[in-house]
């Protein structure tokens, strides 16, 4: 079996990567049984897509044969492709490529159905930045952080189930403690 996992450098050390269609790499994982036989490292060459990032990304995962993806968010449309190929998706993060395989394999990771951002989260269209004056959330309502994804305002949860919408937000929430961290880091940095 296959196991695609988002990643920023890629291979089995790498940490997951909080967004799936804008990573830099995939870390492809082969197992039989509950052991990891190999790994490899592919680019996503639509990290950088101006639109449909998610879905593009989707397929690539899906020609490598991936019966699950690994990644801490993903869009709608990706979404939607994985759940038409029947590619089950696994949200986590903050944890490395090899402790996320093992953790879905041992049962400890539930696969998700759904999309954990809104549509628009990324980078198409309004480049992550509000257009028209600041009126209205149109298609670059997400507030871009210089050192991660997208800050997305919670999505509507009404209709979602409630151990899926607060699996949501817990992904969320390791989300903006990283970026905190990054950006607390970068900060000290450039005090120096």
């Amino acid at each position: 079996m296959k196991i695609v996992v988002a990643t920023t450098a890629g291979g089995l050390d790498d940490t997951v990567s909080p967004v799936f269609g804008r990573c830099p790499t995939f870390t492809v994982v082969d197992v039989e049984g509950k052991k990891i036989k190999n790994s490899s490292v592919i680019q996503n060459r639509y990290a950088g897509a101006t639109g449909g990032a998610g879905i593009q990304a989707a397929q690539l995962v899906i020609n490598q044969g991936a019966k699950a993806v690994i990644a801490g968010n993903y869009g709608p449309n990706a979404s939607m492709v994985f759940n038409q190929a029947g590619v089950e998706m696994i949200s986590a993060q903050g944890i490395s490529v090899r402790d996320a395989v093992m953790k879905y394999l041992e049962g400890e990771l539930s696969p998700i159905t759904a999309a954990t951002m809104p549509m628009f989260g990324g980078m198409g269209m309004g480049g992550g930045r509000r257009r028209g004056g600041g009126r209205g959330m149109g298609m670059g309502f997400m507030q871009q952080t210089p050192m991660g994804p997208p800050i997305t305002p919670p999505m509507p949860t009404s209709q979602m189930p409630k151990e899926q919408e607060l699996q949501m937000l817990e992904t969320q929430v390791k989300t903006l403690e990283q970026q905190l961290d990054q950006t607390k880091k970068r900060l000290e940095e450039l005090k120096k």
